[in-house]
């Protein structure tokens, strides 16, 4: 019996970054061979069980058409937490309409609308989901929220405008749990994870977040950010409408750019498409494990929904992982990808498919 429960716990202290029988999933988008990426795969806790990192997998393993090793054991797993099926979003470009040039808001609004809605490219995530799924983009709008270039952008920052934009009714009547609201950083705001100097939570939720900061990534002892390889992350709050309780969803990301985010996208043209590629991470991720934050908060796993055992984290986390070990190319994984109605191609980042246990367009 003690065998057994041994295992069971490397397994579940592997699965979800655990220490001192704390639970540490994220729901964050980095770039491969950063600082951060580093950071993260210094916690792996092969260590922490006694033992050494696996081995990864030959490089002789068969490979898909989509050019990616077959890994098997890096799959996701469900456990058992909620799913949003039928996803309804709304993009929210923050600093203001003189932060942001009109065409890349239009072609971010139309090509995240189009590669969410995608047959070929939505029948990847489909897999995870017992029926169809869907896929509705609201109107856009842009946030008057003054963030000057250079400035920092932290995680109650993002919660605070979360929970504003909800009341100010940017998900209209549809059911907020299974609504996501994007919060998309203009050029040069640097997204850090870890909250602002000074913050305190609310009376009676010092526990949970003392939970929290100890979950967040830390690089040379301080808070990681974007120009560290941070590109967005997912999360959730509770707000307060009404006299009731209603959690509300949200993802942020900056706008990936030179040494800031995730700049995979090559020119000024193009740098749009590394948004589009960061929140089709993001909104995919937020669908299958919603409730990731709260599973910190709580350190409770019932409320992480697919999320792979090895430690490797959600849908959209493992295809960067491959790109990390350097048997897959990092342009491989965020690439541009021709829609199923002809109509023409979208930047996204390749999720994972348990299907064909490796990163997949299809």
């Amino acid at each position: 019996m003690e065998t057994i429960l041994a295992v069971r716990l490397e397994k579940r202290i592997a699965m979800i970054h655990s220490e001192n029988g704390e639970i540490r999933p994220r729901g964050i988008v980095v770039r491969s061979g950063s600082p951060f990426a580093r950071a993260i795969a210094s916690r792996r806790p092969a260590a922490l069980a006694g033992k050494a990192p696996e081995a990864e997998p030959a490089a002789a393993a068969a490979v898909t058409t989509d050019g990616f090793r077959e890994i098997p054991k890096w799959d996701l797993k469900d456990h058992k937490g909620r799913k949003i099926a039928d996803l309804v979003f709304v993009n929210r470009f923050v600093g203001g309409a003189a932060a942001w040039a009109k065409a890349d808001m239009d072609h971010i609004d139309q090509a995240l609308a189009a590669a969410m809605t995608d047959s070929t490219l939505q029948s990847v995530v489909a897999q995870y989901y017992p029926g169809k799924i869907t896929s509705t983009a609201l109107p856009p709008a842009v946030v008057d929220l003054h963030t000057p270039q250079g400035s920092r952008f932290f995680k109650d920052q993002a919660e605070d405008l979360a929970r504003e934009l909800f009341l100010s009714g940017v998900l209209g009547d549809h059911d907020p749990g299974q609504c996501v609201i994007d919060m998309m950083l203009p050029r040069g705001v640097i997204l850090v994870d870890g909250f602002s100097p000074g913050f305190q939570p609310p009376p009676g939720e010092e526990e949970e977040h003392a939970r929290r900061e100890r979950a967040l990534i830390k690089i040379d002892d301080d808070e990681g950010d974007s120009t560290q390889g941070l590109g967005g992350y997912h999360g959730s709050v509770q707000v307060n409408r009404n006299g009731r309780p209603v959690t509300t969803y949200y993802a942020v990301g900056v706008f990936s750019e030179g040494d800031n985010g995730i700049a995979v996208f090559d020119g000024a043209d193009n740098s749009w498409a590394n948004v589009v590629a960061t929140f089709y991470h993001e909104l995919n991720e937020a669908r299958t494990d919603p409730d990731v934050e709260d599973a910190v908060r709580f350190n409770d796993a019932s409320k992480i929904g697919w999320y792979s055992e090895t430690g490797r984290g959600e849908i959209g986390d493992l295809p960067i992982n491959e790109a990390e070990s350097g048997f897959a190319d990092i342009t491989n994984v965020f690439r541009f990808v021709k829609l199923a109605d002809g109509s023409g191609e979208v930047p996204v980042q390749l999720m994972w498919s348990n299907a064909v246990h490796a990163p997949a367009a299809r």
